[in-house]
C-alpha cells in the first residue's frame, strides 16, 4: 500500500496468513440431535470432516457414543435437552440442588456458543462485588478443559474469543442498575444465583437483552417460594423452558459428596431437601415438625417379649402398683404395633395407608401406600403394597363411611372409623410432637415430604405465625393421627410409655 514499507507489508501479510491459519484450526461444534441415532450422528461427523473440519467438538448427552477422531463434550441429559440449539426460547431455567451440575453444564454451553459464533454474553447476578463472585473462574476452567485456551484472551475482568470476537461481560445487577440500561447488543444473559434476583433488577434487565433471538438463562437453587425467580422455575412465564436437577441427574456425582449427602439426609432432612433436592426453604418456625424427625432405615424388633407371667403373679397377689410398673416397663422395651391409619382420597387428594410403631418414646413410620386419583375399587390393591396390611386393624377417616364399608367388604374387614372431636387435629399434632423423635423410613418418600412442608398459617404481610394449621401437605400425617387415635385420646395427664395401646 502507498506509504507503507515493504517490510511492513510483509508483516501485515504474515499476520493475515497466521490469522487465516488459526481460523482454519478453530474447532467446529456439532450437536447431536435430540432424537438422533449414534449412526446418523457419526455420518454427520464424517461429512464435516470431509468438508475440511480438522477438529470437531461433539455436544452429546452423557453416554452417547462419539466417533473416533471426534472430541466428545458430554452433558447431563437434562442440560443437553434444555439448552439444545434446536429449541430456542426466550428463557431457559435450570433449577436444582447442590452437586446437580447445572452451572458446570451451562458454562460449557456458553463456551461452545462463543467458539462457534459471534455473541455478546452478559454474566450477571444480583450482587457482584468482585469477579471472584462471578462465573469468570468457571468459564475459564471450561475453556481450559476443552483445550481451547489458544482461542481466548482471558484477563482478570474479561473473556474474549479472538477468532469469533465473542465476549463476556460481568455485572452485578443491583450495583449497576443505571449502567445496564446503556448496554447494547446483548445476545445472551446468564443469571447465576437467579433465586436472589429482585423484581426491580429483572424489570431493568429484560429490556436490555432485547435483540431479536436474544435469550436469558437462569441457574438457581430455589429458596423463597415467593421470589420472582420461582415464576420462571415453575413455568408460569411464557416462552420459558425449564428443568429441575438434583444430584441424581449428575453423571459425575462423587462418593465424597454422596457421603456428605447421606449424612445430611439422616440428620437434617429439612436442610437436605433444600440443599440437595433443590426445594424451596421454609421458615422453620412455621414448620410443625422442624427438627423433630429424621430419615433413617430401621427394622422393628419383635423378638422382645413381655414378662407376662411375673406381671400376672404380682396382680394375683394384690401388688397392683408393681404389676403396673412392670407393664409400663414392658411397653417401653417392646415395639408397640403395628398401628395402621388410612386417609381416603377425593378428587386430587391422595389415598394413603401408613403403618407405624412406638418404641422407647420414639414414633417410627415404617411403610406408606400413596396414590393420587385412586378409584375406590383400586384402593384394596393399593393398600396391599404394604405387606400383610389386611391382618391388622386400620383406622380410617370417619367422614367417609361408604369407603370404610367398601373396604370391609373387599378384603379389609378390620378397617374401622377413627373417632373425631373438637381440635382433634391439634391434639394429634401435639401428641406426635411429644415423642422424643420421629423416625421415617427412607422408603416413605411422600410422608417425609409432608413432614417437611406441614406448617402453621403465616400472615403474609407481617410474617407472624398463627396457631392454626395449614390444611395441606397433611394426608399422610392425618393417616398417622388416625392410627394413633386411641393413645391420643388418653393423652391428657399420661406419659407416652403409660398409654394402653
Amino acid at each position: 500500500m502507498i506509504g507503507q514499507s515493504q517490510s511492513q507489508i510483509l508483516r501485515d501479510a504474515a499476520k493475515l496468513i497466521a490469522n487465516h491459519a488459526q481460523v482454519r484450526r478453530v474447532p467446529r461444534v456439532l450437536w447431536a440431535g435430540l432424537e438422533e441415532t449414534a449412526e446418523a450422528f457419526a455420518l454427520r461427523c464424517a461429512r464435516m470432516q470431509l468438508g475440511g473440519a480438522d477438529r470437531i467438538l461433539a455436544a452429546v448427552p452423557f453416554g452417547f457414543p462419539v466417533p473416533a477422531g471426534v472430541q466428545g463434550v458430554p452433558f447431563a441429559p437434562k442440560i443437553f435437552k434444555l439448552f439444545h440449539p434446536s429449541t430456542p426460547s426466550r428463557y431457559r431455567i435450570a433449577a436444582g440442588g447442590r452437586g446437580s451440575g447445572k452451572s458446570h453444564g451451562v458454562a460449557t454451553v456458553v463456551v461452545l456458543r462463543m467458539i462457534s459464533e459471534r455473541i455478546r454474553v452478559l454474566c450477571a447476578r444480583e450482587l457482584m462485588n468482585s469477579l471472584s463472585e462471578s462465573v469468570h473462574y468457571l468459564l475459564e476452567a471450561k475453556i481450559e478443559a476443552l483445550g481451547l485456551y489458544s482461542f481466548f484472551d482471558i484477563t482478570n475482568n474479561s473473556i474474549l474469543c479472538v477468532t469469533s470476537r465473542s465476549e463476556v461481560l460481568f455485572r452485578g445487577l443491583f450495583q449497576n442498575a443505571s449502567g445496564l440500561k446503556s448496554l447494547e447488543e446483548i445476545d445472551l444473559c446468564w443469571i447465576e444465583q437467579f433465586e436472589a434476583v429482585s423484581k426491580d433488577s429483572l424489570e431493568i434487565l429484560k429490556p436490555t437483552v432485547r435483540d431479536e433471538g436474544s435469550e436469558i438463562w437462569g441457574t438457581l437453587n430455589p429458596d423463597d417460594p415467593e421470589s420472582p425467580a420461582q415464576e420462571y422455575a415453575e413455568g408460569k412465564k411464557a416462552d420459558t423452558q425449564r428443568t429441575h436437577m438434583t444430584w441424581v441427574d449428575n453423571p459425575w456425582w462423587t462418593s465424597v459428596l454422596e457421603g456428605e449427602r447421606v449424612e445430611m439426609a439422616r440428620t437434617d432432612p429439612d436442610a437436605h431437601a433444600h440443599i440437595y433436592e433443590g426445594l424451596c426453604r421454609f421458615a422453620s418456625e412455621a414448620c410443625v415438625f422442624a427438627g423433630k424427625y429424621v430419615i433413617e432405615a430401621f427394622e422393628p424388633d419383635l423378638t422382645l417379649k413381655p414378662d407376662t407371667v411375673i406381671k400376672d403373679r404380682l396382680a394375683s397377689l394384690g401388688r397392683l402398683d408393681d404389676a403396673h410398673r412392670i407393664a409400663r416397663a414392658e411397653r417401653d422395651q417392646t415395639w408397640q404395633g403395628p398401628l395402621q391409619g388410612a386417609d381416603w382420597g377425593f378428587s386430587q387428594d391422595p389415598s394413603v395407608l401408613i403403618r407405624c410403631w412406638i418404641f422407647q418414646q420414639v414414633l417410627y413410620i415404617e411403610c406408606e401406600a400413596h396414590a393420587v386419583g385412586c378409584d375406590i375399587d383400586k384402593t384394596p390393591a393399593l393398600f396391599d403394597t404394604i405387606p400383610n396390611a389386611r391382618k391388622y386393624v386400620t383406622r380410617g377417616d370417619c367422614a367417609r363411611p361408604e369407603t370404610i364399608s367398601y373396604m370391609c367388604n373387599h378384603g379389609y374387614p378390620r378397617v374401622t372409623a377413627a373417632k373425631k372431636w373438637k381440635n382433634c387435629a391439634e391434639d394429634g399434632v401435639a401428641f406426635m410432637r411429644s415423642f422424643s423423635k420421629i423416625v421415617i423410613h427412607p422408603r416413605c418418600v411422600k410422608t417425609a415430604a409432608e413432614f417437611r412442608l406441614y406448617s402453621h398459617k403465616v400472615v403474609k404481610l407481617t410474617g407472624d405465625i398463627l396457631p392454626d394449621l395449614e390444611d395441606k401437605n397433611n394426608h399422610a400425617i392425618d393417616a398417622i393421627r388416625y392410627a394413633l387415635e386411641g393413645p391420643i385420646r388418653q393423652r391428657r395427664g399420661t406419659s407416652i410409655t403409660e398409654l394402653r395401646l
